[in-house]
């Protein structure tokens, strides 16, 4: 006798686009899931508000930043003027990926596989280094946004 699970691993249908402060992007969910890879074990609600924390997190994180482009003029994040160097909607990018970093993170590690034997604690063990990796992504964005290099060092 043998088991065969359908539907499983499946996108389920997405929730329309998140939308923001006003000066930063909407998230769309359905390109988060596809950016990260992650199918339909993740649920639309959790996926949401794994989403929505994100942001609000990356708001606060950059609201210092937000205002001081405001008081230059800018309405929208697409008013900034980006450095030369910088690819077309800079911002833009590090923005989402310092959100989707942010939402990945937190999903993996409240998705460790459920498991009694020592393949799964070392499965769950990776996912949370994995986790770790994806938030210093989130990390280094936003320094990248403000302009601040990626490594802080501190003498103890």
């Amino acid at each position: 006798m043998s088991l065969i699970a359908a539907g499983t691993g499946t996108a389920p249908d997405e929730p329309e686009t998140l939308e923001n402060n006003g000066f930063w992007p909407a998230i769309a969910p359905r390109d988060f899931r596809d950016a990260t890879r992650l199918d339909g074990t993740v649920t639309a609600p959790r996926l949401v508000q794994a989403l929505q924390v994100a942001m609000a997190d990356v708001n606060r994180q950059l609201a210092d930043w937000q205002q001081d482009q405001q008081d230059e003029g800018a309405q929208t994040l697409e008013d900034v003027t980006p450095p030369a160097w910088a690819i077309a909607k800079h911002y833009a990018l590090l923005y989402r990926r310092a959100v989707y970093a942010t939402a990945h993170a937190s999903l993996l590690e409240r998705y460790r596989d459920v498991s009694a034997t020592e393949d799964g604690d070392e499965r769950g063990e990776a996912k949370d280094h994995a986790a770790d990796d994806i938030r210093r992504d989130a990390r280094w964005a936003v320094a990248e946004i403000e302009g601040r290099q990626h490594t802080t060092v501190e003498l103890i």
